[in-house]
């Protein structure tokens, strides 16, 4: 082996090993590593790569369902939709690289979740993104926003995605930490999906897409570890995209896998070249032997080091039949895009990296990916909330402005008018709504997409805002018209070796797997984002689900606007919760009380009262209660009829209580009646709650001009980005 640094306590710690890591690697070597394999034993034995600190505990989630035909471990989860098509789907963090650098962060984070999708074969139909912010008032607030919108609407606009949704949240412990979590979902046939495994010995490796630069050089060990005084040196480690060549590569990888070139192939993500190998080599009981003088560069004197942790991006990894190979070259010409053979498959247990003819590394193939470390972290359970007290009294009228206008519930339209929402024409529903709903193009079938979840909850209870975060997920679905499939989750979290931490995580995943169960809507995909801390401050927990759902025509889709005259009719229980609801934080500035405990049984019975009232034609808007209640949920729909709404009732907790499993659905005024008993039958509380008409929301008493609460809510995020 040629010459290279020697190895350091500090340079040890600099690659994110700790001393019991490192002498695992010596015993597995009966030697000292060089430069070049510490590099990839600290590339694959990190946070991002191995999910030590979390495999335990991702275990324990449903995954498996009559519906799902592959689930966690692959490029994305596969969930059959009918007709002999599928919808592949995940979501993935890009939120380091995106705090450092805002445009490149979020614009790569686009490029790998879509590569993640066309790489099993499916053209790409939708992506949605789920962002976290800092406090309005932090000085890096709004370069983040601005730099991380404009970095997805640049990537997925160029590459030609409908963007369909999202949210977008601002609070104080985001502020040195903010949270990208992209998602992205494509159709394929269920006979034609690729996967990862390599097979057969001797098989040519070969290398697909763009060239590799120094872009991202350990990015995956920096997205593994906290920030501190020293961020701006880890602008080096993230990536830079280039979208007109992602939109190349997926053409050229489609019309590829179209020849029979393809054995297997792996997308080159977090740890690129390094990762995409080994997780090849690993699924199929195989070693990989690369030449790295073989892959194409765009700097010179790359090192080994450098262009085995190198992040760039646009690139794939295949094993090929070689009986194709011209054919396969042929295809990747005709696209512009670098086709190398750089290596091949062997028998043995090895993971060999040469250049020049010099061997830079030998190292065991399966121990850098099943021998990882997996650690059982210590973890305490989160304490109970103490009881909400001193509620103080509410101006239901002035509370109404302010969350409308608040920059966490104000419209988003600043946001998603950035991204190209109609791309593809097949677009039903654009973002705005409960769901984005996308047509299968080509069929009477569309697919709605949400993401969601409520920090606060998880905070003060993990186990309960786990839970929630599922059902508001199931009913912005079912209040679009969709039968929930099954979602992907990307958890947020902050150091895993502090045990409140831990815990938080452990009590979000039973409630997420109590959730996906009880709904069924199994976990297919995800993401884990761990260290999400500044300076020892961590963010909230942020467990985002990603969520899918099918129609089988559009006659099965609900609108978010009524109609003039109808009535409204509150489906499920109201006892005015109030604890860790957006009245107390954006009205007084409180963060008290508990989560809203979830009723899964009751989630499941409204759901599908719900869709079956739609069936029946009894319907002709719905939208769910989360954030705000009530009343927040009637000004959404008034706004989007730009019809008034008057509502009956009185007091804050009935306005703008947070009881879950709960849904405001509008109604021709002769199908009241039978709506009602409908629900009775199904044993689903409902109630006439008011009427849509005129120009104001009136809350009881208080009349709100509809003009005074569009004033602030169209302004409310401007003002926070602008």
């Amino acid at each position: 082996m040629t010459k290279e640094p020697a190895i350091t306590l500090e340079m040890i710690r600099k690659h994110g090993l700790n001393q019991e890591e490192y002498q695992r690697i010596l015993e597995l070597l009966d030697r000292e590593p060089t430069f070049t394999e510490l590099g990839i034993f600290s590339a694959m034995w990190n946070e991002h790569c191995s999910y030590k600190s979390s495999k335990k505990w991702l275990r324990t989630l449903p995954t498996e369902g009559p519906q799902v035909i592959c689930g966690p471990g692959e490029n994305a989860g596969i969930v059959d939709i009918g007709d002999g098509q599928c919808v592949v789907f995940k979501m993935e963090s890009h939120n380091h690289p995106s705090y450092i650098e805002p445009y490149q962060g979020a614009a790569t984070g686009m490029g790998g979740i879509l590569r993640d999708v066309f790489t099993m074969g499916a053209r790409p139909m939708a992506a949605m993104n789920s962002l976290s912010f800092g406090e309005p008032s932090h000085p890096k607030t709004k370069q983040l926003v601005n730099g991380v919108v404009e970095g997805i609407g640049g990537y997925g606009n160029c590459f030609g995605v409908p963007t369909v949704g999202g949210e977008v949240r601002f609070h104080k412990a985001y502020n040195g930490n903010c949270l990208v979590n992209a998602f992205a979902a494509g159709i394929a046939n269920t006979d034609d999906i690729f996967y990862s495994a390599a097979s057969g010995i001797g098989m040519p490796v070969v290398y697909l897409g763009a060239k590799t630069g120094r872009d991202g050089v350990g990015g995956a060990t920096m997205a593994s570890a906290e920030f501190d005084d020293t961020i701006e040196e880890k602008r080096p480690t993230v990536q830079v995209g280039d979208p007109f060549t992602e939109k190349r590569l997926m053409e050229a990888t489609l019309e590829l896998m179209q020849t029979g070139a393809v054995i297997s192939i792996q997308d080159m993500g977090a740890a690129g070249l390094t990762c995409s190998a080994v997780e090849m080599g690993d699924k199929g009981g195989l070693g990989v032997a690369l030449d790295l003088e073989k892959v194409p560069v765009r700097e010179e004197n790359m090192t080994a080091y450098e262009m085995m942790l190198s992040e760039s991006q646009e690139r794939m990894l295949m094993v090929l039949n070689p009986d194709k190979e011209d054919v396969a070259k042929a295809v990747f010409d005709k696209w512009d895009l670098d086709f190398a053979i750089v290596g091949e498959t062997i028998a043995e247990d090895k993971f060999l990296i040469r250049l020049n003819g010099v061997l830079m590394a030998d190292l065991p193939l399966k121990a850098l990916s099943g021998e990882a470390p997996e650690y059982d972290r210590p973890w305490v359970e989160t304490p109970k909330a103490a009881a909400l007290e001193n509620i103080p009294d509410v101006d239901i009228s002035a509370a109404l402005l302010a969350i409308m206008g608040s920059a966490n519930y104000s419209s988003r339209a600043w946001v998603w008018q950035q991204y190209d929402h109609m791309v593809g024409a097949d677009t039903v529903v654009r973002p705005g709504s409960d769901a984005g709903v996308v047509r299968v193009h080509g069929t009477p079938k569309a697919l709605a997409f949400t993401s969601d979840v409520t920090p606060r909850y998880c905070k003060a209870n993990p186990f309960e805002g786990g839970k929630q975060a599922v059902a508001e997920a199931y009913r912005n679905l079912c209040a679009t018209g969709a039968t929930p499939l099954a979602t992907t989750d990307n958890m947020n979290f902050g150091n895993p070796e502090k045990p409140e931490i831990m815990g938080q995580f452990v009590g979000c995943i039973k409630g997420i797997s109590a959730a996906v169960s009880a709904l069924d809507m199994p976990i297919v995909s995800g993401n884990v984002s761990l260290y999400n801390e500044t300076d020892g401050s961590g963010i909230l927990p942020t467990p985002t689900i990603g969520a899918v759902g099918i129609m089988q025509s559009l006659d099965e889709m609900i609108r978010i606007a009524p109609n003039d005259g109808d009535v409204l009719v509150l489906i499920g229980e109201t006892q005015g919760h109030l604890g860790q609801s957006a009245l107390l934080a954006e009205v007084f500035g409180r963060e008290d009380g508990d989560a809203p405990h979830v009723d899964l049984v009751a989630e499941r019975k409204a759901g599908d009262a719900l869709r079956a009232a739609k069936a029946a034609g009894l319907i002709s808007a719905a939208h769910d209660l989360s954030d705000g209640g009530l009343a927040i949920a009637a000004a959404d729909m008034a706004l989007a009829a730009d019809l008034g709404v008057t509502l009956s009732g009185e007091g804050a907790g009935w306005f703008y209580g947070e009881d879950q499993a709960r849904y405001l659905v509008a109604c021709d005024s002769v199908k009241a009646d039978a709506l009602l008993a409908m629900f009775a039958d199904q044993g689903v509380p409902a109630a006439k709650v008011g009427a849509v008409g005129g120009e104001a929301l009136r809350l009881g008493a208080d009349s709100i001009p509809l003009t005074s609460i569009r004033e602030v809510f169209d302004t409310g995020l401007i003002k926070v980005a602008v």
